[in-house]
Formats: C-alpha cells, sequence, structure tokens
C-alpha cells in the first residue's frame, strides 16, 4: 500500500459544468487504478463530480460534517453549486439518503425550508442542539453510534468534512462560518471513530486560508487530512484484515513504502 499525491488540473474554472466534468474524469480514472482518494477542495461542489466516479456502480452511504446540509435547489438559474451538491447527487442515484447523517448543522437560514430536501429523502440530519444533547448525556461515541446505525459497515460510504462544521474559533477562515460548532477534538474523535465502515474515500472543503490572517485553518485542514489518511488505512485493515500496527506505525509504513 502507498500514498500519492496529486493534483487536479481543472482546464475551465469559470464554467462549472465543464470544470465538474473534468473533475469527474480525473477520478474516473483513478477509480479504475483502484485509487481510494482522500480530496481536498474547493467548494462543497466538487463533492458531486468525485461521486459521479465513485459511485458508477450503485449509490454510496456519507458521513457528512457541516454547518449546512448542502441540499439546496436552484439558485440563480444553476442547481450546481455549493449549497446543492447532494440533493443533486440523490436526484442522479449517486448517494443513498438513508444511508446519510449530516453533523453539526446550524446557523440562521432565510427560509425555513432550506433543508427540506435532507429530511424528505430520509437523511439523518443532527442539528447541534441535538448532538450537544447526545455527547453530554453518552459521550461522542453515541454520536459515533448513530452514524454507524445509519451508515453499517458493509456498504461503500464516503465522508465528506466542511470546515465550517468547526467552530470559527478555530477555522474563521472559510466561506460561510456559523457560530456554535464542534471542537477540534469532537471531530477528531469522531472521525477516528468510523474506521470499521467500508470507506471509498473522503474530502475537506470550504477552507480558505486568505480569511485567516492566523493560519490556523489551514493548520487544523492539515490535521483533518492527516486523519483521513489514518482512517482510511484503518478501513482497509479491517476489511482485509491486516494486522493491528498502531495508528502512528502504520502511517510511517506507508510513507516508507511510497
Amino acid at each position: 500500500m502507498c500514498i500519492r499525491d496529486r493534483d487536479v488540473v481543472v482546464e475551465t474554472p469559470f464554467n462549472i459544468e465543464a470544470a465538474h466534468q473534468c473533475i469527474e474524469d480525473q477520478y474516473h480514472r483513478l477509480v479504475d487504478s483502484q485509487v481510494i482518494p482522500i480530496s481536498v477542495g474547493g467548494d462543497h461542489s466538487v463533492t458531486l463530480p468525485i461521486f459521479r466516479a465513485l459511485a458508477r456502480d450503485g449509490p454510496i452511504g456519507m458521513v457528512h460534517f457541516d454547518a449546512h446540509c448542502d441540499t439546496g435547489d436552484d439558485y440563480s438559474g444553476s442547481k450546481f453549486h455549493h449549497g446543492s451538491p447532494f440533493k443533486v447527487a440523490v436526484d442522479e442515484g449517486l448517494l443513498d439518503p438513508k444511508r446519510t447523517i449530516q453533523i453539526g448543522i446550524r446557523g440562521s437560514v432565510g427560509d425555513p425550508d432550506l433543508w427540506r430536501f435532507s429530511h424528505d429523502s430520509g437523511m439523518r440530519v443532527l442539528y447541534m442542539d441535538e448532538l450537544y444533547d447526545m455527547i453530554r448525556t453518552g459521550g461522542v461515541q453515541s454520536v459515533i453510534d448513530e452514524a454507524y446505525r445509519v451508515c453499517g459497515t458493509d456498504l461503500p460510504t464516503y465522508v465528506s468534512f466542511d470546515v465550517d462544521a468547526l467552530d470559527p474559533v478555530y477555522t474563521p477562515g472559510t466561506g460561510t462560518p456559523e457560530v456554535g460548532g464542534l471542537s477540534v477534538l469532537e471531530a477528531q474523535l469522531m472521525i477516528r471513530g468510523l474506521g470499521d465502515m467500508n470507506l471509498i474515500g473522503a474530502d475537506l472543503v470550504e477552507v480558505a486560508p486568505e480569511y485567516d490572517p492566523t493560519t490556523n485553518t489551514a493548520f487544523v485542514g492539515g490535521q483533518m487530512v492527516f486523519e483521513f489518511l489514518c482512517l482510511l488505512q484503518a478501513s482497509l485493515q479491517q476489511r482485509h484484515k491486516i494486522p493491528h500496527q498502531g495508528k502512528m506505525g502504520a502511517i510511517q509504513k506507508l510513507f516508507r513504502t511510497s
């Protein structure tokens, strides 16, 4: 097993549908090569073309960390934007809404039905007030257990992490920050608990370093990518019954073989 990094070159950045097609084409090549991708956005619209490649053989489940459900509809004449990728993914048969959990949802909205699609389609929407009730009574493990209840362990599942899931005290460098979010440690513990799932990829999106002169957002984002690397390696170990080497030992071995 080895690690490689690769830039996805988008040749038409000002044409969103052409840009998505460019991303999709390159991810089909990754899937053909049996690569498990960890992707760094970009806004959340980039997850849609990734899904079009990863879910080409059937819908997948998702553990989604975010302040927003991102299941909106048409906006200013387009349905392809960072507030709608998961509605489009369900409509295209890429995402199984009944195997989707959305964690950390909060914030003011101008339309009370903005995230109605999530509820109507059967997604598990875990708003921050309910999440904190769960943590107070059952700890972070209760949230992890709920993710397993929704997504299971056998069918393919993807992890998508928008940095605005975190409270902006940790990650101010993002386009749509919402106060009252997760702490970094809470998010790390939740991610680390997902290793028994059949994970096929992960992404980190909505990091905007130019909005954070402290550079803390980029630092936290980099740590989350490392968490994904450990998580996907743990998932592979579980599926292929590879002897456990400990988190750091396994990752060091991966880098030595790259």
